[in-house]
């Protein structure tokens, strides 16, 4: 079992930034593979952001491409999630997910997931 919690949501004006932490417990989090996704009032939930086990390799969605940074500290447990640029469709709660075997974009395929931080960007 890995135990995540997700902080650092908030409420930030348009072309604000935020970074947002999920700590992992439980086992040894290097062994796992890392996500983020968000989800919008009445809309359902959707990819942010991947990291494998090592941090070498990252994908994004097209939305949050050259705005978004995740990034991971194995000795910390942690995976962090670099907003930049954000806009009001931003908005929404952000879940960190990890699975050992899963690196990509299908939620489906995530076996572990945190409780969800609330992002609120106004315009």
């Amino acid at each position: 079992q890995v135990q995540l919690v997700e902080s650092g949501g908030g409420l930030v004006q348009a072309g604000g930034s935020l970074r947002l932490s999920c700590a992992a417990s439980g086992r040894t989090f290097s062994n796992y593979n890392a996500g983020w996704f968000r989800q919008a009032p009445g809309k359902e939930r959707k990819f942010v952001a991947a990291v494998n086990r090592s941090g070498s390799n990252t994908i994004y969605s097209d939305s949050v491409s050259g705005r978004f940074t995740i990034s991971r500290d194995n000795t910390k447990n942690t995976v962090y999630l670099q907003m930049n640029s954000l806009k009001p469709e931003d908005t929404a709660v952000y879940y960190c997910a990890a699975d050992r075997s899963t690196y990509g974009s299908n939620s489906a395929e995530y076996d572990y997931w945190g409780q969800g931080t609330q992002v609120t960007v106004s315009s």
